[in-house]
């Protein structure tokens, strides 16, 4: 869903002049209605993402819903997945939890990233599904093996937990480190909290500090509180390792 509509492969048009995808920024919004109204499932997909954005059109979800759904019943990975978020936020159709489960997992099995991370949380929360913590870690895993940020951190909550996985500290943070190396605050407080408890880690005040200050100066307020706690364990000699630490820290693993 992320995915650029102009890196869409070749197209092969039925009208006129073949026209690549990455050629469709400058054609005629009448070229791309055509294509699409003739069964090309890019050009529908494209359609879809002009009318769901208001650009060279009218701002119409109904008509962006009409359009994903034509690509996506053709099995376009994208629509289908833009398809299932429209269900899921209710935008230009009813809103409906099992249309939008329906159509992420068509999405999630050809792939695309971001549909398994959402229905991970769908059958986190059982929402048009039943509830099933190991299809959500199952889900979770597959998106944070392709190296989502977001799935990363939440299937080392599950892992943290103990929730449809056996509960494993080692893994908890072997997952936590991965997502918090990619700057997400949440994984680099949780990996404060750690190295402070020494869960699936041994027991560290220094990089408890950076980590818990490596959230804080992201934007993650709560870790200013455990960053103090940190400072207050550590000597003056060690709480200046600790500083010159999380600034690496923060340099290195800025949110992408």
């Amino acid at each position: 869903m992320k995915k650029e509509i102009l890196a869409l492969l070749v197209v092969v048009a039925c009208w006129g002049p073949t026209l690549q995808a990455n050629d469709w920024i400058n054609a005629p919004i009448s070229e791309v209605q055509k294509a699409a109204e003739q069964g090309d499932a890019d050009a529908q997909l494209l359609l879809g993402v002009k009318y769901e954005q208001g650009k060279g059109v009218a701002q119409d979800d109904k008509q962006a819903v009409a359009w994903y759904r034509k690509a996506a019943e053709q099995g376009d990975v994208d629509a289908q997945g833009r398809l299932g978020v429209m269900y899921l936020h209710g935008r230009g159709v009813a809103q409906d939890d099992k249309q939008a489960a329906t159509w992420l997992r068509k999405a999630a099995e050809q792939g695309d990233v971001d549909a398994q991370l959402l229905l991970g949380a769908m059958y986190v929360n059982g929402r048009g599904v039943a509830q099933d913590y190991k299809q959500a870690v199952a889900w979770y895993r597959k998106a944070a093996e392709q190296g989502n940020v977001d799935a990363q951190f939440r299937l080392g909550g599950m892992y943290f937990q103990g929730r449809g996985v056996a509960q494993d500290d080692k893994q908890a943070v072997a997952w936590f480190r991965k997502a918090a190396e990619q700057g997400n605050a949440d994984a680099q407080l949780m990996l404060g909290v750690m190295y402070d408890k020494g869960r699936g880690v041994a027991q560290d005040d220094k990089q408890s500090y950076a980590w818990f200050s490596s959230a804080a100066a992201n934007g993650y307020s709560d870790a200013v509180k455990g960053r103090d706690i940190m400072a207050k364990r550590l000597t003056p000699a060690a709480l200046a390792e600790g500083q010159q630490l999380a600034t690496r820290y923060f340099e290195q693993y800025r949110p992408k």
